[in-house]
């Protein structure tokens, strides 16, 4: 192939991609440099082939500039690169620097990348949140339950967002800080009386500490009377005796009904040997008359004084007596 049409090759070729970047760049080109954000278009033609979505660092870098930012706009595609939402990060830089919230890039971008939304963390510092805890229940030293509703007032802590505990660990801690006050209350009309006291002893002990809040105030939306946990307790304590006492005496009962059927079973013992004995005295008093050693005179005396003896017996039972 001759040198000339070499040249004409590779001049339609230039041409080719130069066509190409106008048809593709052109308009976004001309965008930023009337905006004043200062990107090539070769810088653009870069950030394709970076996989980098042109159209949003332009759109993103012309709204900070407008904003008065100067970014870098390798670090806009650095954050895009990593997962960002650089629109986001833009939109809270140019909200903290307007409400004069001290916020570096750096920081924002680390937020962004913590999973957190650093555009709500920053209204939120500027427009403080107001959070409800939900329905605490304690008992005073009187026994009688208190039940609080407390609303608490926080706004972001920037320097404490990255790494810093969220609203349940806030409302947690209120709610301890809540049981714990009530709980160290004389009486639950004094809790009552001043609410305000629950309140400036919960914000009193730095609930915010490690959070990525900070605690502007705490209000007593709500008190209300429950239960008389004291009462009860007692009750459940007393029926708790009681059914101990009836186990006891039911205890006792069985011993005793066990250690009267063993003393029936002696006397029956002893009934038997009784009746083995007497049945003996006939055989003994065959044998002393044989032997000579009781008369009979003297038997029959004996026989007169068990009757005499049996007839005194009859006269001294009462319905024997009637009949």
């Amino acid at each position: 192939m001759e040198p000339t049409s070499m040249l004409w090759l590779a001049v339609g070729l230039a041409g080719l991609i130069f066509v190409f970047l106008l048809a593709n760049f052109l308009g976004l080109w001309i965008q930023a440099i009337f905006s004043g954000a200062q990107i090539g278009l070769f810088a653009m033609v870069g950030m394709r082939i970076r996989k980098v979505n042109p159209r949003l660092i332009v759109n993103a870098k012309i709204m900070a500039v407008k904003a008065g930012l100067t970014l870098d706009t390798g670090m806009l595609e650095a954050h895009f690169l990593a997962g960002g939402n650089v629109p986001r990060v833009i939109q809270a830089l140019i909200t903290a620097d307007k409400a004069g919230i001290e916020l570096t890039f750096k920081q924002a971008t680390a937020i962004d990348l913590a999973g957190r939304n650093v555009l709500e963390a920053v209204q939120m510092s500027v427009n403080p949140k107001v959070i409800e805890t939900p329905l605490v229940a304690a008992m005073a030293k009187d026994g009688i339950q208190v039940k609080a509703i407390a609303r608490v007032t926080v706004r972001t802590n920037i320097n404490r967002l990255v790494g810093g505990a969220g609203e349940a660990t806030i409302l947690a801690r209120v709610g301890e800080g809540i049981v714990s006050t009530i709980g160290s209350a004389d009486s639950h009309k004094a809790v009552l009386e001043n609410p305000d006291a629950i309140s400036k002893t919960v914000l009193s002990k730095g609930l915010d500490s490690g959070t990525a809040f900070e605690i502007l105030s705490i209000d007593i939306a709500d008190v209300d009377i429950g239960e008389n946990i004291g009462a009860k307790l007692q009750m459940d304590q007393a029926n708790a005796d009681k059914n101990i006492a009836q186990a006891k005496a039911e205890e006792r009962r069985a011993m005793a009904i066990a250690l009267e059927q063993e003393n029936l079973a002696r006397i029956q013992e002893m009934r038997a040997k009784l009746v083995e004995a007497e049945a003996q005295i006939p055989m003994a008093l065959s044998e002393a008359l044989r032997t000579g050693k009781l008369g009979v005179m003297d038997y029959y005396g004996m026989k007169n004084l068990q009757a005499d003896t049996e007839m005194r017996h009859t006269l001294s039972q009462p319905e024997a007596g009637k009949a």
